[in-house]
């Protein structure tokens, strides 16, 4: 019964957890709206709406089996454009977090090329693994505190910024050994 369920919603893009996904890419604009009127309490209160929705959207989707490849792709597609755009909104503000921006940009190119390669290898699309998740959590938990954190003392400003960048780098080391792994894998497989 679970399998059927679940190629039912594979192949689909129209699933309540895609909806949400979309909802959570939309929000982008009243974030920069907001952050361009100096309204950082709204951004964050946005910034949380678009958290609770992801949270949701993934809890839809294990729960309903509504997991589909599209989502795969959606979903992380989502977080990174809203943390992008919080983090370069910041960075009118704190000039450095400028590197933990260019790191998410470098991080998610680089494993999104060897995602790719690995789909056309193993013809499979997996999801976030727990390293992703704690990236995400360490990011909104930084562009939190920046947001409503005024007077952030440049030392624990930069503190958050370099755990930030940690993280973001074992995420990336561990993204790209499961890809390779997958990849060698595939290889071998064909």
């Amino acid at each position: 019964m679970q399998e059927n369920t679940e190629n039912k919603y594979k192949n689909k893009i129209f699933t309540i957890p895609n909806i949400l996904s979309f909802f959570r890419i939309f929000l982008v604009i009243p974030i920069i709206v907001l952050y361009v009127k100096a309204q950082y309490l709204g951004v964050l209160i946005v910034l949380i709406i678009s958290g609770l929705s992801d949270i949701a959207d993934g809890i839809i989707a294990r729960k309903y089996n509504m997991i589909s490849d599209f989502g795969k792709a959606l979903d992380p597609m989502a977080d990174k454009l809203t943390q992008l755009v919080v983090l370069f909104c910041l960075v009118t503000r704190f000039s450095y977090m400028a590197i933990p921006a260019i790191f998410l940009v470098v991080k998610e190119l680089a494993s999104g090329i060897t995602v790719l390669i690995s789909i056309k290898k193993t013809k499979a699309v997996k999801g976030a693994a727990w390293h992703g998740k704690l990236t995400t959590v360490i990011i909104y938990i930084t562009m939190a505190t920046h947001l409503i954190w005024f007077n952030i003392p440049t030392t624990a400003s930069v503190i958050m910024v370099a755990v930030c960048i940690s993280v973001m780098t074992m995420s990336l080391v561990l993204y790209l050994i499961r890809t390779a792994k997958a990849i060698r894998k595939g290889f071998y497989e064909n």
